[in-house]
């Protein structure tokens, strides 16, 4: 009984901070009301974006917190004088904050180290449903 009132006056102290990240990026209200503790998160943790902002196609959510990010783009070939698809996969981070599937497209922004492979973090899901049967190449 004793342990769980500590618990819960905790959780009733826990005031959660929403940073502004910059970028023209706005949260949105939703997420100003979920109660989550996420450190890695850009908007309540203690991380900050810098670096590469890049958009990419979510192709995995198996892991916990983080999904992979699948970038296509052309890559020219001198001597042949034309382009090569090629594509590269980003594990980045995804707070609780946002609800991702599988072909999402994604605005991830580069951060510091998160773990061994995780080096960008999710800060944006695109909700245009026209793009989505379209490849990107950027």
């Amino acid at each position: 009984m004793k342990v769980r009132r500590e618990n819960e006056q905790k959780n009733q102290k826990i005031k959660k901070k929403i940073k502004n990240i910059g970028l023209s990026i706005k949260i949105n209200s939703v997420a100003k009301n979920l109660k989550f503790v996420d450190k890695k998160c850009p908007f309540t943790g203690n991380v900050s974006i810098r670096g590469r902002i890049l958009r990419g196609k979510i192709i995995s959510t198996k892991m916990e917190k983080t999904v992979i990010v699948r970038r296509d783009y052309l890559h020219w070939i001198q001597k042949y004088k034309r382009f090569e698809k090629r594509h590269k996969n980003i594990p980045c981070h995804c707070s609780p904050l946002f609800r991702v599937k599988e072909g999402d497209f994604v605005t991830i922004g580069q951060c510091r180290p998160l773990s061994k492979t995780v080096r960008f973090n999710v800060i944006h899901v695109e909700k245009d449903r026209k793009s989505r049967n379209k490849k990107v190449y950027s």
